[in-house]
């Protein structure tokens, strides 16, 4: 049913243990050991004789930037690369060499024995089957329970990773939850088997602070309940200074430096790991949280629903977001920071004017946008369609949208080039081809990609503008949806948990250059985000929601310091409870 679990590399395998092998020792006998492992395609190296192992009952963390090697490494150990044209080295699990196992020998692993979080649930969860249908699919293969008692298992996993009404979430198909629960869906599939080792590929990226407390409570009472190890693949530097014992640094498919995590953090000895270390999000300056400037955009009273099924031949009305308000001044950022569900996104795309409204209204320098939308809306019942009415063309080319999700959000059948350039074709069919392209490089070039340098972990050496999505890494493809969206120069740009993907010294560049973007061209942001941290460096004004309402409002600096709402005062707390000790 899922794909992730034929995936197996046919590439050339070498075994042999080089002579100099040194594997780090580490307490008792490892449950996982990796020597020597090398990964390469079309001949390019990505993994670079990287060695390490895990202990029974350890959580070892790997960082890095986007395509320093860090996940092509944790897939290599269940065998799910796909496409390289050389992996050597050896990974033993619990004694057995993975590398000249049977695919008979590893079906019966993963899943079981090895479990994996990947980084993208939207695209690691299969779109035609319930998550409950998934979930059971693990279940009824490795441990043989029926389909009845496979669904009340998957109940109570979702129930556990913090999904609310798992009874009614158990039958929802992937893209009807939010990016937060898919992550905590994929998450209680890769614990229905209670693994021995979990690799976990971001496992928190896409969770607000108080299901991120929650999940690392639960894989912290798994592991003393079972001695579960754990591998974590992550660019959250508070998560790994909180919860790994040991960590390894990764630069360019080698690791740089490893250590038991307090003495890399406390005193750092390569230059990369003290950069990336530098590089968290500080607060802005009194003199940068001057709210007092005239609003570009305004909401009033917005209200959304969603029409749902409610027995034969009715309906109800389920009310997304719940009479919000807001306004954002030019040359400012409005943070919107809550739960997964709680309305947020929903919100920031009503004020897009992507999304119809029950009640309210949204304006854009007095320009109602919510009625410009709904006119279009009557022209055509299915889709705004951009190419009718000039007024939401000109609204289109003002306020633009980095989404959640890069791999969703960006074309598979296009190649950069075509997707950054999209806006270009529509707004300025006039610009000549030469022109075009420079303005796509440009675009490409503040974001931090290099059109001509090897950015791809599956391609080297060709233009970057000639290459798809898939052959980017997650961080890669988030840089290249912000380009797409910078490129025509909006007034407002919507920025759905932009830097979700990116590891840290990443996020500092692009929230740096969105910074930089909003000094020099009076750009306004709203931000959506579940990391207090970024919301705290980027913000001027912030707005908290929980269940579809905005429960606090006003300067950042006010509602960090002395939030008045009982839960804004949660995830504040549960914030600062996972910050490094």
């Amino acid at each position: 049913m899922s794909s992730t679990s034929t995936l197996t590399a046919t590439p050339s395998v070498s075994t042999q243990t080089p002579p100099n092998s040194q594997l780090p020792q580490v307490a008792g006998m490892p449950l996982l050991q990796v020597d020597q492992l090398s990964v390469a395609f079309a001949g390019q190296t990505v993994v670079d004789q990287v060695s390490f192992e895990i202990g029974v009952g350890e959580k070892f963390a790997l960082v890095g930037e986007s395509g320093s090697g860090k996940s092509i490494s944790a897939l290599s150990i269940l065998r799910l690369v796909d496409g390289a044209s050389h992996i050597g080295g050896s990974i033993r699990f619990d004694g057995t060499e993975l590398m000249t196992a049977s695919e008979r020998q590893m079906r019966g692993l993963r899943g079981r024995d090895i479990a994996m979080i990947f980084q993208e649930p939207m695209t690691a969860l299969n779109p035609l089957y319930t998550v409950g249908n998934q979930i059971g699919e693990v279940l009824e293969l490795h441990e043989g329970l029926s389909a009845r008692e496979a669904r009340e298992r998957a109940i109570a996993l979702l129930d556990r990773t913090g999904i609310p009404e798992p009874a009614r979430r158990v039958d929802a198909y992937p893209h009807e939850l939010s990016g937060g629960q898919r992550q905590r869906a994929m998450i209680a599939m890769a614990l229905a088997c209670r693994p021995r080792l979990l690799i976990a590929d971001e496992p928190t990226t896409a969770l607000d602070v108080t299901i991120q407390a929650q999940i690392l409570a639960l894989l912290d009472e798994l592991q003393q309940e079972m001695g579960m190890a754990l591998l974590f693949i992550t660019h959250d530097l508070n998560l790994v200074g909180r919860y790994a014992d040991r960590v390894a640094v990764m630069s360019r498919g080698k690791i740089v430096e490893d250590g038991i995590t307090a003495r890399v953090f406390a005193r750092p000895r390569h230059p990369y790991t003290r950069q990336l270390l530098a590089a968290r999000p500080q607060p802005l300056t009194s003199a940068e949280r001057d709210s007092r400037q005239t609003p570009l955009l305004q909401a009033q009273g917005v209200r959304v629903t969603f029409s749902q099924p409610a027995g034969w031949w009715r309906r109800k009305d389920f009310v997304a977001v719940r009479e919000a308000s807001l306004s954002v001044p030019r040359g400012q950022t409005v943070g919107i920071v809550g739960e997964s569900g709680s309305g947020k996104t929903t919100l920031g795309m009503a004020l897009l004017a992507l999304q119809p409204l029950a009640a309210g209204e949204v304006t854009l320098h007095n320009q109602v946008a919510s009625d410009v939308m709904n006119t279009s809306q009557q022209r055509s019942t299915q889709r705004v369609d951009l190419a009718e009415g000039g007024e939401l063309r000109a609204l289109r080319r003002r306020m633009q949208v980095v989404f959640q999700d890069p791999f969703a959000a960006l074309s598979p059948r296009m190649t950069v080039g075509q997707i950054v350039g999209e806006g270009l074709a529509l707004h300025h069919p006039d610009l000549s081809a030469a022109e075009r392209d420079t303005r796509i490089r440009a675009a490409l070039a503040e974001v931090g990609l290099d059109t001509q340098a090897a950015a791809s972990d599956t391609r080297g050496g060709s233009d970057l503008l000639q290459r798809y999505p898939h052959e980017f890494s997650g961080g890669q493809r988030q840089r290249i949806a912000i380009a797409r969206a910078l490129i025509l120069k909006p007034e407002l740009l919507l920025l759905d948990e932009p830097t979700s993907a990116l590891d840290a010294s990443v996020q500092q560049q692009v929230l740096a250059l969105l910074l930089r973007l909003q000094r020099e061209q009076g750009l306004s942001y709203v931000f959506i985000s579940h990391d207090l941290a970024v919301i705290r460096a980027v913000a001027h004004q912030v707005l908290v929601m929980k269940d579809g309402e905005v429960v606090e409002r006003g300067p950042t600096a006010q509602v960090f310091d002395a939030p008045k709402h009982a839960y804004t005062q949660t995830l504040l707390a549960a914030a600062l409870a996972a910050e490094p000790k």
